[in-house]
């Protein structure tokens, strides 16, 4: 048995993931829509997702022992979705539903090559608000890592950023969606004693990962992103700001890791894509896990690297993730 297979039955990381739900419709097609242009599609398909929904199940099947703090709405999909978490072993409790509003939907559409564009229709997880998730405190404060995106109101993220670093716990954010102004959407939860550039550095010094892709990382900091080099000037920028490390995912050529002391490029696994829908989630469900095993960061970047490959190798999200064992396979093929 080798290392990895032998960390997963030892011990089972409590991962806390706050995030969306979502009902997803795919749409597979030869190549995406332009503006103004109607295209035949190919099939259509109705599927569990959401980012924090696919983070859950991604950590569950690295072997996480994965609670899930979320908002449905009052419709059709609701049980379906919640159903579909249960099975894959979520804590799904701290799942509440929402009266006279629908689920989250999001309508995904897949070319060819695997490349995909998604609108997202928030519903129910516009509603899980920061006075709601303060009445979580406890959960926050006994997971040994926090996964957090943006597909929930960003004063609901900043305060359970604020709760989990206070408390001293490892938060991974992923930026997805990138909003639109960042990073001041943050900063309205921090010391008002304090002036705005000191609340804004206080609470992203509390972020110990952000991991966007390189579309993202553009959008956070103003750096385009054609070469390594300009990558690792987005994440100095980030850095900069005050978050503690930042994880560029860059598709084939890998993930860009840097943190105020170094900088390194883990190399990717090559794999053919099919779908790169839940790409990003895979990653970081099971660097989550990863990280919360070994304390490792660039071990555990490694170990997300394969877990996304394998991730776009199938169609969908949450049906797409991994089990550890085949995580683990590919994962030793670099030891």
């Amino acid at each position: 048995m080798d290392h990895s297979s032998s960390l997963s039955q030892q011990y089972k990381p409590r991962v806390l993931v706050v995030g969306s739900i979502n009902l997803d419709l795919v749409i597979r097609c030869h190549e995406l829509p332009q503006p103004g242009q109607t295209i035949s599609a190919i099939s259509s398909t109705e599927l569990c997702g959401g980012k924090g929904a696919n983070q859950a199940v991604a950590a569950a099947r690295a072997g996480g022992d994965v609670t899930l703090i979320s908002r449905v709405g009052n419709d059709v999909f609701a049980d379906r979705l919640v159903a579909n978490l249960q099975a894959e072993g979520i804590d799904t409790r701290s799942i509440k539903r929402i009266d006279d509003c629908s689920s989250g939907v999001a309508i995904v559409a897949v070319e060819d090559s695997g490349q995909n564009s998604i609108m997202v229709v928030p519903g129910a997880n516009s509603q899980l608000s920061p006075e709601e998730v303060t009445q979580y405190r406890s959960l926050i404060e006994s997971a040994d890592i926090i996964l957090l995106q943006f597909e929930i109101p960003h004063p609901t993220v900043a305060e359970v950023i604020r709760i989990a670093g206070q408390a001293g716990k490892k938060i991974i954010l992923d930026p997805a969606p990138a909003p639109s102004v960042w990073p001041g959407i943050l900063s309205e939860l921090v010391n008002q004693n304090q002036d705005a550039s000191q609340q804004e550095a206080s609470l992203l010094s509390l972020i110990s990962l952000i991991c966007p892709n390189e579309t993202e990382a553009t959008a956070l900091t103003g750096v385009p992103i054609d070469s390594m080099e300009q990558a690792e000037r987005a994440a100095r920028v980030l850095l900069a700001q005050g978050v503690q490390a930042v994880a560029i995912t860059m598709a084939s050529q890998g993930t860009l890791l840097v943190d105020s002391k170094s900088s390194q490029l883990v190399p990717p696994f090559q794999v053919q894509p099919v779908d790169t829908t839940a790409a990003g989630d895979a990653f970081a469900g099971a660097l989550a896990i990863r990280w919360a095993e070994t304390n490792d960061l660039c071990d555990a970047i490694k170990f997300a690297n394969a877990t996304g490959a394998l991730a776009v190798t199938r169609i969908g999200a949450q049906q797409a993730m991994p089990t550890r064992a085949e995580i683990d396979s590919l994962y030793s093929t670099r030891n």
